[in-house]
């Protein structure tokens, strides 16, 4: 097939879930050898549509032609014999196979009975030389770093043929030098004629790499362009169906008595000697590229990771944090990354996710839970976070990534803490539902709660917090106040000590 020669064509697609009408009458084209941005706020259908694409639902309606061919309803295995592969934003791969393993997995090459793994080191070396992606075969998967396993998963969709690729988040937790690597790769794909459909939500990454642009909102195909005439602002409009006029609702508050104070905290190689304190009344982000400690930094404080030393001071008073209760019970809560694995537990229903670590104020003398409190605390928690939902019965897995980090906030708030502690808050939600969570953490800030948040997205550090700490290579490198930081500050602050590493690499180049 030629380059713009469309090589996906959906119409009318209509898929309805228990309680949600998740598309509407969609339609989406892809031609060869372009990226087109399938946007749209978290909940709009952009990943179900996907996956209507990918073989892993099925459409209640609607045509769909992959390669001028007519497809009635695709298995995964049909629509990776027809081409398409989707690059998962949580990577799913075999952590303990080696990047061979992972990239012939299921279509294992064989000789008789016995594994050829030379023939599949020799195959997986030649895909990744050919995308110049330098990674030995062998490697063990779980060892490589985020950005790494995504290429190895880039790298199987091309060993299976693929001409189709579904990219969701594919740099939400990429440093700078990796995304440059990962568009590197995506333009080597175009020019092989490959069609790019690329889902994210950090819209100024967009103009280095996207042809055109397919907006969705509540389920329905709103318009579609050329990216070239498409104005940011525009583009947030189509995917809101209003205008955010400001992105950042920052919030000014009175600066109280010192909350939270951490001193000489020591873990692992991540976080060497950190020293900071959160007062009332604000909100500390911390900034710094991909391994710089600051989750770790966290996990430390909350017990999930060993402390060599530090301590920990709250209101004055040393608190001994052995295991995550401790620091529940002490009042510090943490809203995890990783809200699928740590936060949430997405096959238990929302009003049990916000009871479940609550218990201890639920339940009378005899552990018997009070269902009225219980009534009261989900309703309380659903209405002040906007989340949502057709009720609190509905499963969490169910809910848009926006609406399930508010209920991992929410069952926290319901306790009455002190210091609530975001990693990644807004990681793979939408412009839209970051507001909601920017609200939140203002609402908690009013509050008197300190709030300290990581983030990798630097305007949101820079628009949400009230002060900024850096951090690099488990150390923090530098403190700001937010309204006298520029984006160069902070990253000067964040490439401290990979000096060394970067002189270096200049000379190879």
């Amino acid at each position: 097939m030629g380059m713009n020669e469309t090589i996906v064509s959906m119409e009318g697609i209509c898929k309805s879930f228990p309680g949600v009408k998740a598309l509407d009458h969609v339609r989406f084209d892809l031609r060869a050898g372009e990226v087109m941005a399938l946007l749209g706020e978290n909940g709009a259908g952009k990943s179900t549509l996907m996956k209507i694409l990918s073989g892993v639902y099925e459409r209640d309606k609607g045509r769909m032609e992959i390669f001028g061919k007519e497809y009635g309803n695709l298995t995964p295995k049909l629509a990776q014999e027809v081409g398409v592969a989707i690059i998962h934003q949580e990577l799913n791969m075999c952590k303990h196979l080696s990047v061979a393993e992972n990239m012939f997995l299921g279509r294992e090459r064989k000789k008789g009975v016995i594994l050829s793994n030379g023939e599949m080191e020799g195959e997986a070396k030649r895909i990744l030389d050919d995308l110049k992606i330098d990674l030995n075969p062998k490697q063990i998967v779980g060892e490589l770093p985020v950005s790494k396993q995504q290429m190895v998963e880039i790298a199987k969709a091309l060993s299976t043929n693929a001409r189709v690729l579904i990219m969701d988040e594919p740099t939400s937790a990429l440093t700078a030098r990796e995304i440059e690597d990962l568009f590197r790769i995506i333009k080597e794909l175009k020019s092989k004629g490959c069609g790019i459909v690329y889902i994210s939500h950090r819209l100024e990454e967009l103009q280095h790499i996207v042809d055109r642009v397919t907006i969705m909102r509540d389920g329905q195909y709103i318009t579609s362009m050329n990216f070239k005439d498409a104005a940011l602002d525009e583009i947030i409009a189509c995917m809101v169906g209003r205008e955010i006029k400001e992105k950042f609702p920052r919030v000014s508050c009175r600066k109280g008595k010192k909350v939270f104070e951490v001193r000489n905290l020591n873990a692992g190689r991540m976080v060497r000697d950190v020293n900071f304190s959160v007062y009332e009344g604000e909100i500390v982000g911390f900034a710094g590229l991909m391994g710089a400690g600051r989750t770790e930094t966290t996990r430390a404080i909350f017990g999930v990771d060993p402390k060599e030393s530090g301590e920990i001071i709250l209101d004055g008073k040393t608190v001994n944090i052995r295991k995550p209760k401790d620091a529940i019970q002490a009042g510090i809560v943490l809203a995890p990354e990783d809200r699928k694995k740590d936060g949430l537990c997405t096959k238990l229903s929302i009003r049990h996710n916000i009871a479940l670590p609550n218990l201890d104020l639920l339940c009378n003398k005899l552990g018997v839970v009070n269902s009225r409190k219980e009534d009261e605390m989900c309703d309380i928690t659903v209405q002040n976070l906007q989340i949502k939902t057709p009720g609190v019965e509905i499963n969490a897995a169910n809910l848009s990534g926006g609406n399930q980090q508010k209920v991992v906030v929410g069952k926290w708030l319901a306790r009455n803490s002190r210091v609530v502690i975001f990693d990644e808050p807004t990681r793979g939600i939408d412009v839209a539902a970051k507001v909601e969570i920017y609200n939140l953490m203002n609402e908690l800030k009013r509050q008197g709660i300190a709030v300290m948040f990581v983030s990798s997205e630097m305007p949101e550090v820079m628009g949400i917090a009230d002060r900024i700490i850096v951090m690099c290579d488990g150390r923090i490198t530098g403190e700001l106040m937010a309204e006298d930081a520029t984006q160069n500050e902070i990253l000067s602050l964040a490439t401290r000590f990979e000096k060394k590493i970067a002189d270096d690499s200049s000379k190879e180049d």
